[in-house]
């Protein structure tokens, strides 16, 4: 069981989140680059979008979980990025950053929502069985030639909604 301390990203954390990024097999799919990476979460943080990052003390991230605040949708958040440095995956770091991603995120909104690749069988499995239930496909959505599957999860019950 991984058990690197989560919390919120601050400003020094932005460059090694890049570098995170820029890693990824995935995002590399979309063309991701690390000075695309950090402009991007630079862009965010001052937005004051929620980024969860899990490190040890004085050591570089090995998992991040990035969520966006949204007043459409009925109150959701959307989930843009949950990732994990592949030494660390399978190990119950993706399972802890996305539990923390829905308990903050459950402060403001109504339900998370997330894109996947529909090709990516593991992290599909991965959200349904953190109870996301797949609510359709996007062919080409994020970028051409990758098609993506929505997922979405409810974070409160309909009878403690917050208003919209």
């Amino acid at each position: 069981m991984n058990t690197e301390p989560i919390g919120s990203a601050e400003v020094a954390d932005l460059p090694a989140l890049a570098d995170l990024m820029a890693a990824s097999p995935l995002l590399r799919r979309y063309g991701t680059t690390r000075e695309a990476a950090l402009a991007a979460v630079e862009r965010a943080h001052r937005a004051g979008d929620l980024i969860l990052v899990a490190c040890g003390a004085g050591r570089p991230p090995v998992g991040l979980a990035w969520v966006i605040g949204s007043r459409i949708l009925t109150g959701a958040a959307y989930l843009r990025l949950l990732l994990v440095a592949e030494p660390h995956q399978r190990g119950g770091l993706g399972a802890r950053l996305l539990a923390e991603a829905e308990r903050r995120a459950r402060e403001w909104a109504n339900d998370l929502v997330l894109l996947v690749t529909t090709d990516n069988t593991g992290a599909r499995r991965f959200y349904e069985r953190h109870g996301y239930r797949h609510a359709g496909d996007l062919p080409g959505f994020a970028a051409p030639g990758l098609d993506e599957a929505l997922y979405q999860k409810a974070l409160r019950p309909h009878g403690e909604r917050l208003p919209v």
